[in-house]
């Protein structure tokens, strides 16, 4: 059975992706799902980097604005949500673009990953975190260290949420985190073609620190204010994303705003050297040099190695 067709395009933040997709989309008529982790909540905008209707230029981009703030998101949705898609799209002859940086979704896509279809159980959940914050997070380690202690050796203490989730896994399961794989080793579950951009460390995080500066004067406090204002709380998985903990910390009295900026490009250079590490698990990456070449020469040469990856399409 042939595999659907797919192309990707990954790289760290603000090297270049969603300009690249959006142009490679309108030249191959095709449409883009997003990979991106915050991109598919409503309200989420500025800080998210979601391209505005206007910058997607009239391109269908899918899994972006399909959730309330207030809901979790993980791998397994995205997983779930995005095989489908990439199927009508091939029966429908076009070859969708995969554009994001989330590398963990990414990767677990391609590669076939199968995690655990374990629901949450929130009495539980709340009982957990009770007790992380009455004895500790070390002691909740220790719990789930009696249950599944390989998953505790891989998980550090501070990593509470997912520690949580291991035990609910346990709890309500009796089965393990699971992240085995689907494909064969070395092998994709989609003719893909995976294209990445990166450009040189410094330019990279000299374009992360001005990204930070225009979200600020585009109306980042103002959208985080109003997302507050609606009763979201700063507990929720999607204001727990880099840009907004910061900026509701700053609302909240509890650094100035030249100090929310700072942390936001600290915290987002950190975030592009944490997708880099992913990046380098997944060798079958055709890696392009963003700073090296114009926005023209780098859409020809992708379009190029398109054509003859795919030559009949």
């Amino acid at each position: 059975m042939a595999k659907d067709k797919l192309l990707v395009i990954l790289g760290p933040t603000a090297v270049g992706k969603t300009a690249l997709s959006i142009e490679l989309a309108k030249q191959l008529d095709t449409e883009i799902i997003s990979g991106d982790s915050m991109l598919v909540y409503r309200g989420f905008d500025i800080g998210a980097a979601k391209p505005s209707m206007a910058e997607r230029q009239g391109v269908v981009h899918h899994l972006v604005d399909i959730l309330p703030p207030n809901e979790t998101f993980n791998v397994t949705d995205f997983i779930e949500q995005a095989r489908p898609i990439i199927h009508a799209l091939n029966e429908r002859g076009k070859i969708p673009i995969l554009a994001g940086g989330t590398g963990l979704y990414v990767k677990a896509l391609l590669e076939g990953y199968a995690f655990n279809e374990t629901a949450g159980h929130d009495t539980y959940r709340e009982e957990l975190q009770r007790l992380g914050e009455q004895k500790g997070h070390e002691y909740v380690h220790k719990m789930l260290a009696e249950v599944n202690p390989e998953a505790a050796a891989r998980l550090h203490p501070n990593d509470f949420r997912r520690i949580v989730r291991a035990l609910e896994v346990a709890h309500f399961g009796n089965e393990k985190i699971s992240q085995s794989k689907v494909a064969d080793e070395g092998e994709l579950c989609y003719d893909a073609l995976v294209i990445g951009l990166n450009r040189e460390r410094q330019g990279l995080y000299e374009r992360i620190n001005q990204r930070v500066e225009l979200m600020f004067e585009a109306g980042l406090i103002a959208e985080v204010q109003g997302l507050l204002a609606t009763g979201i709380t700063r507990e929720e998985q999607a204001m727990k994303g880099i840009g907004y903990k910061e900026t509701a910390a700053y609302l909240a009295g509890e650094m100035s705003q030249e100090e929310a900026v700072e942390l936001i490009q600290k915290s987002t250079r950190h975030f592009a050297k944490r997708q880099l590490t992913w990046y380098r698990k997944m060798p079958y990456i055709h890696w392009y040099a963003a700073d090296k070449l114009s926005e023209a020469e780098l859409l020809a040469d992708v379009l190029q190695e398109v054509a003859g990856f795919f030559p009949a399409g």
